[in-house]
């Protein structure tokens, strides 16, 4: 994978923000660069494959945790809550990774072309070697950034590709069953997207069970299968994972940040984001302050 960590390497070098990614003009294409290990990293992600060319990273999801590192690649399913710490990354060699976000109606379409029939059920969080096609595949969707006129044209085939790959290799059974058509990982997916756009408000589990199309009954238990949490811890993730954002990164005070995503009482806020982060939002915020000053 020399020739792809080259090419990630030289697109970081240009592209990356303040907060180590570098996003494209490829929608749901992006790479990842440190130059030290980080500190517990709190997200519910979207479904992506992530390849790592150098460095090492882990990410937990409830009580399963994975190990990952140049020349392999994690692959995540689900809207799922999850912890990452870059484990290994240094000022020589930092750490790099190249992330594609899933598209689900291409692997289903692909899914259909290819025959392939979803599988068993498999965990939304997994690891292997990553396939030399699917690395080629990458690199040519990378390179392809060198030429922005050739973007808009050929991007699309590119994607459609490396998601062929995808599904034709070591992680293909763990993919076909999130392209499954009306399986209950696309339910499920329905009424994780109300969720996301309408976290703040009250959701009650009927309504998610109608735009999942199950009883609530038989939705709790596949919401719960696919995510690892119910509904209603799901939700209280996201507020405070939104809660976090709003105080690290625009300033906001634990009221306020505690009022905007949803929550109707301070003290109980606090609790739960403590029990979320291991610290209070003041704690947080302070120590948030303290590594930009210092940095």
């Amino acid at each position: 994978m020399t020739s792809l960590l080259d090419a990630v390497r030289r697109y970081a070098d240009i592209h990356t923000d303040a907060g180590g990614l570098g996003t494209s003009a490829i929608p749901g294409l992006m790479t990842v660069r440190a130059f030290a290990p980080s500190g517990l990293q709190h997200a519910i992600a979207r479904p992506i494959v992530c390849l790592v060319v150098q460095g090492s990273k882990n990410v937990a999801m409830g009580t399963t945790s994975v190990n990952f590192s140049a020349g392999e690649s994690l692959l995540i399913t689900a809207d799922v809550p999850i912890v990452s710490q870059i484990t290994r990354a240094s000022l020589a060699a930092p750490y790099l990774s190249l992330v594609l976000e899933l598209d689900q109606a291409l692997i289903a379409e692909l899914g259909v072309q290819m025959g392939a029939a979803p599988g068993e059920t498999h965990a939304p969080l997994r690891v292997d070697t990553t396939d030399a096609e699917v690395a080629d595949a990458a690199l040519r969707l990378l390179n392809l950034l060198d030429r922005p006129a050739a973007v808009p044209v050929l991007h699309a085939q590119l994607v459609r590709e490396l998601h062929y790959w995808l599904l034709a290799g070591r992680h293909g059974a763990a993919l076909r069953r999130l392209g499954w058509p009306n399986g209950p990982a696309q339910r499920v997916a329905r009424a994780v997207a109300l969720l996301r756009k309408d976290f703040a408000r009250t959701l009650p589990v009927e309504r998610l069970a109608d735009v999942a199309g199950m009883s609530p009954s038989s939705f709790h238990q596949h919401f719960r299968a696919v995510t690892s949490l119910s509904p209603l811890q799901f939700q209280k993730q996201l507020r405070l994972i939104e809660a976090r954002r709003l105080m690290l990164a625009e300033g906001a005070s634990a009221s306020s940040a505690a009022f905007a995503v949803g929550y109707e009482s301070v003290p109980q806020f606090t609790r739960e984001y403590g029990r979320l982060f291991g610290t209070t939002p003041v704690r947080d915020a302070r120590a948030a302050r303290e590594r930009l000053a210092t940095a």
